[in-house]
């Protein structure tokens, strides 16, 4: 049995291990724990948790018999020295040898946002997050600016699984097959991380490192409800069996909730500025949507939604074994699967609701202490048609993606070097079913192979230097190097100091090269026609027969087209960073940056060549074309209708459109700084704080696409946390943002400035019932995070989780 130093109160999930034996377990709720078949002789049992000094003991085992041992562990500050992390170079080491500004999410903090299940909401707090909200689940995650829609410049792993849907490369926050109370260790790396882990992870890597069936031994089964009509389930049992040699983990969960969404399809378009009102001072333009969200018709006079939105739900399981080998590799097998329904999504288009959608998943892997081995397949298919609100344009998706990666490391020269080396293969197969993508560019397979290594090498005890260099080759887009130097030095335990310089990149998705999709209702242009016919220019339509002058000049389709020369997007990083103890309660990180980007890929009216602009019929004078061109442009700028004119357009086949496409423009130079503090004020209390700087200069700038971070300059948050030795816990924080301009896409507006404060509490009512309570946004400060997005309000729930 294992206890807490003066109080006597057993611990859980204290992590048991006998050395050089790879056996393990973890102690239950009430403490307790049983290993079997331990060699015979004298071993030494290693106790572990984080906040707590460990503990070893040494036991001589003799067959047959069996041994009783307790162990007392004491509580003590968690500090920056003992921190391991496994994400900034592939391989465990110290937090603050790390060549990169890396943060790690306290356990305690996944707990108290796990009745929401949005993982999103424990990073908030974490140095250089930029974290828009839009509906329920819908969130971007990015550090370092330039946020987008459906944002993927940070990296999502799980386990080494790319979280990624493969058609956009962005999350399905909602379809996460965990529990956040058994989710492991989640690991923050800021800032460009090519090198080692390739396309995407521009701006950071978040990996996630799910615990081994054997440290969360028995059962859990938690449930949850309040606002919004929201409740959650979910179970999880898991064992050992062989001897203690396999452990085996089941999890299934459910979630439902309303939506802070809402319809916007009033015939008048002032939905979105009524949806507004309260949450913004700034002008809001006029949206009308053709469709409402699911569970909703329309009046057929005013437009105006009316009946209830059929809730958001989502069903969740997954199944693991592992086998722990003697030499301590461990060998897993495991999948599952999760299905949502009714997830609402703003893309660089407009807003998407996907009725119902599959995320099946399975993993293969073998990790040794030097080498590791994984393969792994995704699949997601759209079980009912997703449907694009403002145009009711049809949007399938069914595809999959299989991988296969492996690792080696070892030290060189006795401890005073290090070196990785890996490779992976992928292949992706995407299905829109002629909804999306062109005829010619669907139902594809595309592939891709990566080569990486890193060296580290200490010339002293105080200084230490990192090289990595990754290759990356792929049908979709050209072959891509990615570098990355730092130096790392260490003046003393707990203190380090690094400079880091290195390239990453983001490339296309599907929707960027081959998309092909309504991207709004049709344009009336019968006025604008009849307008020039009673103009001087009227006598050269005379050939021009009435409602013909754009092919159907009543319904002049508006489409979004993909561009298959388009550019990867690449950035240029340098960063210095500190990280120390101060003392033995107190740490600090300090990180700056200054990055040059280029290359972006923007949805801009006009910029793909392809698409030039739009050329009078041929039925209509020569002398007379320049100067009707020049008409249409000039009186459909004049009516502020910029994207029409800028898009206005002819297809191949002739016929006329309005296209906005994707092109690569701009260069940018940014700089921020970042900083991160903690005080553990007595053995109970603990303060927290972040703060973060953004600036940036267009350089060069994209002819109708405006640059924008879509990120705030300022932005800070500050929390206290508190866990008595008698069952209680709580936390408060308090987030502040400045206002800043979004720019995504279609959507181009102002964001306004917030302060958001959230809050958690519980108490173990014995070692094995737990009841707790969170909030989000507890003054109910009405904003929207990101242009087009919902107004965010209030959300309290309250839950009871029970171990057995």
């Amino acid at each position: 049995m294992v206890t807490e130093s003066g109080t006597e109160r057993p611990l859980a999930d204290v992590l048991v291990n006998v050395t050089g034996t790879g056996l393990g377990t973890a102690t239950s709720p009430s403490g307790h724990f049983s290993l079997s078949n331990i060699p015979p002789g004298l071993q030494v049992v290693l106790f572990r948790r984080l906040g707590y000094a460990a503990d070893s003991q040494q036991v001589t085992v003799v067959p047959g018999d069996t041994v009783r041992l307790s162990a007392t562990l004491e509580r003590r500050p968690i500090n920056l020295g003992e921190l391991t992390v496994l994400a900034a170079s592939r391989h465990p080491e110290r937090m603050v040898d790390a060549p990169a500004a890396v943060s790690e999410v306290a356990p305690s903090t996944l707990r108290s946002v796990s009745a929401s299940g949005q993982l999103p909401q424990a990073l908030v707090g974490l140095p250089g997050v930029d974290l828009t909200q839009s509906g329920m689940n819908d969130f971007n995650l990015n550090s370092r600016g330039f946020n987008t829609t459906l944002n993927r410049r940070v990296l999502v792993l799980q386990d080494g699984r790319d979280l990624a849907v493969p058609f956009l490369g962005a999350q399905e926050w909602g379809a996460l097959a965990r529990s956040l109370q058994d989710l492991g260790r989640v690991e923050l790396v800021r800032g460009p991380g090519s090198a080692l882990y390739g396309a995407n992870a521009f701006s950071g890597v978040l990996s996630i490192t799910t615990p081994l069936a054997r440290d969360t031994r028995g059962a859990r089964l938690s449930v949850a409800g309040g606002e919004l009509s929201s409740f959650s389930g979910d179970f999880r049992y898991a064992g050992l069996a062989s001897g203690d040699r396999v452990g085996y983990r089941i999890e299934a969960g459910y979630r439902q909730s309303d939506t802070w969404s809402r319809s916007r399809t009033s015939f008048d378009g002032l939905d979105l500025q009524r949806e507004y009102a309260g949450a913004t001072d700034e002008p809001v333009g006029l949206v009308t949507e053709l469709l409402p969200l699911a569970g909703q018709t329309k009046d057929p006079v005013t437009g105006t939604a009316m009946g209830d939105r059929t809730p958001l739900r989502s069903y969740y399981g997954s199944a693991r074994v592992d086998y722990y080998s003697r030499n301590g590799s461990v060998g897993t097998v495991e999948g599952g699967g999760a299905l949502t329904e009714n997830e609402l999504y703003v893309t660089g288009a407009g807003r998407t609701q996907i009725p119902q959608a599959v995320r099946p998943w399975a993993r293969l892997a073998w990790a040794a202490e030097r080498f590791q081995v994984m393969a792994y397949y995704n699949g997601r298919e759209n079980l009912k048609t997703a449907l694009e609100l403002g145009s009711g344009a049809p949007f399938e998706d069914v595809s999959s993606l299989f991988h296969l990666e492996g690792q080696y490391n070892r030290p060189f020269l006795g401890e005073r070097g290090h070196w990785v080396v890996g490779g992976s293969v992928r292949q992706v197969h995407e299905d829109s079913k002629g909804t999306v993508l062109e005829p010619a560019d669907d139902h594809r397979t595309d592939s891709f192979q990566s080569v990486y290594g890193q060296v580290e090498y200490g010339f002293t005890p105080w200084l230490r230097a990192v090289a990595a260099l990754r290759y990356d080759h792929a049908t979709m887009y050209p072959s891509q190097l990615s570098p990355k130097g730092a130096l790392v030095f260490t003046p003393a335990r707990g203190h380090s100091i690094r400079v880091t310089v290195n390239r990453a990149f983001q490339s296309p998705v599907y929707v960027e090269l081959f998309g092909s999709v309504p991207a709004g209702p049709p344009a009336d242009f019968s006025a604008l026609e009849a307008g020039l016919r009673a103009s001087p220019l009227g006598p050269a339509l005379a050939g021009v027969p009435d409602g013909e002058l754009f092919t159907n000049s009543a319904a002049v389709p508006v489409l979004l087209k993909g561009n298959t020369d388009l550019n990867v997007e690449h950035v240029l990083a340098w960063e210095a960073g500190y990280k120390g103890e101060l003392g033995s309660r107190a740490y600090l990180t300090v990180d700056a940056y200054w990055n040059h980007l280029q290359d972006f890929v923007v949805l801009e009216p006009g910029g793909n060549p392809a698409y030039g602009p739009w050329t009078a019929p041929s039925a209509v004078p020569d002398p007379a074309k320049a100067p009707l061109e020049q008409a249409v442009h000039d009186q459909l700028a004049a009516a502020g209708q910029d994207v029409a004119a800028a898009g206005l357009t002819n297809l191949p086949d002739g016929s006329t459109a309005i296209v906005v496409s994707y092109t690569n423009a701009g260069k940018v130079q940014e700089a921020g700084v970042e900083i991160g503090a903690g005080y553990q004020l007595t053995s109970a209390v603990r303060a927290d704080a972040s703060l973060g700087y953004f600036d940036f200069k267009v350089v060069e700038a994209a002819p109708t696409a405006p640059l924008n971070p879509n990120t705030p300059g300022w932005k800070g948050t500050v929390s206290l946390s508190y866990a008595d030795r008698r069952g209680w816990d709580w936390g408060i924080s308090a987030r502040l943002t400045d206002g800043f301009m979004w720019t995504s896409g279609v959507d181009r507006g102002y964001v306004p400035a917030a302060e958001t404060v959230n809050a958690s509490v519980g108490y173990r009512i014995t070692p094995r019932w737990r009841i707790y309570a969170m909030g989000t946004n507890l003054l109910n400060q009405h904003r929207f995070q990101m242009y087009d997005g919902s107004v965010i309000g209030r959300r309290v729930l309250a839950g009871l989780t029970a171990y057995f």
